[in-house]
This record gives structure tokens, C-alpha cells and sequence, in this order.
């Protein structure tokens, strides 16, 4: 039997893109972070008292009390040249209407 231990936190006040949340004492400095809702975000910020996540996506389905994990991977978006003339996201995911980024270039 295998068993995975994770650190959750906690969210409490969040606004305007920002989440402020307790526990992760783990976390890094840019680490991608996943609420329960399945919103990312990257952790900064993370002074005992003032610990806060930068919220990629619509924060308005995350709410105070929400659980919060780290992935243990810092943030990290890779470009190429399938992605020019293209709109996407903080993440590199497209967001223009036009399909998937071509894997060929």
C-alpha cells in the first residue's frame, strides 16, 4: 500500500488577484500552487504574517477557507515559435479561440 502525505494550507482574505493563506510552511519562493477549485497560482510573498499567492485565473471561485497545496515545481512557462502571433495566459495556454499551440514547431 502506498500512501502520499501532502501540506495543505488554508485561503483567508483574497481579492483583487491575491490570496493570503496560512500553513505550507514548506513552500518556496514561485512555486505553483493548486486551490481546490483547481486555480493556480504562485506563492510569493511569504513572510509568516503576510503570506500571499498571485491567483492565475478568475479568483472569484476561490473562497476564504478553500484548501491550498504546493506542487513542489517553481513556475516555469516555455515559449516557442508556435506561440507568436498567439494569445495566452500566464500559464502559455492559448486563449485567442484558435486551438491548441502546434506541438511541430
Amino acid at each position: 500500500m502506498n500512501f502520499q502525505v501532502d501540506e495543505i494550507g488554508g485561503v483567508v482574505p483574497i481579492g483583487n488577484g491575491i490570496a493570503c493563506f496560512y500553513g505550507l510552511n514548506e513552500i518556496q519562493a514561485r512555486e505553483m500552487v493548486e486551490f481546490s477549485s483547481c486555480v493556480k497560482g504562485i506563492a510569493f510573498n511569504l513572510e509568516n504574517e503576510n503570506a500571499r499567492i498571485n491567483v492565475f485565473g478568475s479568483d472569484t471561485i476561490i473562497q476564504e477557507g478553500d484548501l491550498v497545496k504546493h506542487t513542489g515545481s517553481i513556475v516555469d512557462v516555455p515559449t516557442r515559435k508556435a506561440m507568436l502571433g498567439r494569445m495566452v495566459d500566464a500559464l502559455g495556454i492559448p486563449i485567442d479561440g484558435m486551438g491548441a499551440l502546434s506541438d511541430h514547431e
